[in-house]
């Protein structure tokens, strides 16, 4: 059957968003989903909720989980996707593309150009950090127990495998602060690794703080920052952080396969590529010698995940006019609203009060299965967490007040059943 461009547009757009608003998978598999009752409207103070089809075809809280691709950046991959099955873009045009994605990034966080990389996960940029400092036996990297997974993994792991200590801040009451991590850093410390942005609770760490910290020590601090970029306006420099990586889709509102590595440039000699490959090349010399990159495009080896990178592109071009200042400001105020009306209502809050992210996670007290069938008939997305005994919320730019008090008439409800 043949297909006209129009007509492949229309069937990639309705795909694409099918993609977007449907299921996702990820290793945070519960998550609440539904498509029965119409979300609430209201107010847009961002003018971007058209842009959002799922914020009118439900009530999505979950941009923690998986984060919707304005309507922009879907179209700027199709674009791509399409011209790939009639006219294939060229490489050099690709790698044009890739070098927008280094740009606009570097402005989005305030960095400079040379020091912004692309990897492929938020993982994997924390692997090249570790695997550049040459671990031994007496070493230690200081972590907390609000961090993400991988990184618990991995420093078991390396603490098997090659001697080292772990030492793991426990939080008290959601908060694991710069003066925690003082009692366990010493002079065998050798990086302290922090989510910036907790995934469990949306705690926000104090970069600075912790960075001065680690630098008193002849250490480096490295920030997991895949639930904060995006949602929070970054200077990346003043905040002293040595490295940092972030995956795209969540808030900054991407696909997946492609992560930007910021490495600070004061210590770019320290970090090492962990692989080779032609994308790391700088100059071609004769007789099959090259001269690698000084900065961080040395971290590039093959080739990258071009369609993300593509809709990666728009993302950022949609939050660099938008203002991830004005982003942060109105995210925040909904997660304090949130916040304040579970707590009034009765509800243990894991998140902190007055906890600078858009992220909160509570106690629910219930039963999940009665909460989900609630849930669905009021087409309500969010993520049920730390074995079904939390739910975490995560209000983004396209929500408004209306959503958080919707959702508050759903909690009330729960509390009324439970007395």
């Amino acid at each position: 059957m043949s297909v006209s461009r129009r007509e492949f547009m229309g069937i990639a757009s309705a795909a694409a968003l099918a993609g977007v608003v449907g299921s996702a998978c990820s290793d945070e598999t519960n998550q609440t989903t539904a498509d029965a009752a119409a979300p609430p409207t209201g107010d847009d103070p961002l003018g971007v909720r058209a842009d959002f089809p799922v914020a009118t075809e439900s009530l999505y809280l979950n941009t923690p989980y998986i984060g919707p691709t304005p309507q922009p950046a879907v179209d700027k991959t199709i674009e791509f996707l399409a011209a790939k099955s009639r006219d294939p873009v060229l490489l050099g045009t690709m790698l044009e593309e890739e070098e927008a994605v280094r740009e606009k990034f570097s402005r989005l966080i305030r960095a400079q150009l040379g020091e912004i990389g692309l990897v492929s996960s938020t993982s994997e940029g924390e692997n090249i950090v570790v695997n550049s400092l040459d671990l031994k036996a007496g070493d230690n990297v200081v972590i907390d127990d609000l961090h993400y997974m991988t990184s618990l993994v991995m420093y078991s792991q390396l603490a098997e495998t090659l001697g080292i200590e772990t030492r793991i801040v426990r939080n008290v009451d959601g908060v694991t602060s710069p003066e925690a991590f003082a009692e366990m850093v010493d002079e065998n410390t050798k990086l302290i690794s922090v989510a910036w942005i907790s995934n469990r609770n949306g705690y926000r760490q104090d970069l600075k703080a912790l960075a001065d910290l680690a630098h008193a020590h002849g250490a480096y601090l490295y920030a997991d920052a895949v639930q904060g970029v995006g949602m929070i306006d970054l200077d990346v420099g003043p905040t002293g952080v040595d490295f940092l990586t972030t995956g795209s889709y969540k808030w900054l509102l991407g696909g997946f396969g492609v992560a930007p590595f910021y490495v600070r440039e004061s210590v770019m000699d320290v970090v090492k590529p962990d692989r080779l490959g032609w994308r790391m090349v700088d100059e071609r010399l004769p007789d099959n010698k090259y001269t690698i990159y000084s900065d961080a495009r040395k971290f590039g080896y093959a080739t990258p995940a071009f369609a993300a990178i593509y809709q990666l592109s728009g993302s950022l071009e949609y939050l660099l006019s938008v203002g991830t200042d004005r982003i942060e400001q109105h995210t925040v105020a909904l997660a304090h609203r949130l916040h304040s009306g579970l707590t009034e209502q009765g509800f243990e809050v894991f998140t902190p009060a007055g906890n600078q992210s858009a992220i909160v996670s509570f106690n629910h007290g219930a039963d999940r299965a009665v909460l989900e069938n609630q849930l669905a008939d009021a087409n309500v997305r969010l993520s049920f967490r730390e074995n079904d005994a939390q739910i975490r919320v995560g209000p983004a730019m396209f929500n408004n007040e209306q959503d958080i008090d919707a959702f508050l008439d759903i909690t009330k409800g729960w509390r009324e059943a439970a007395s």
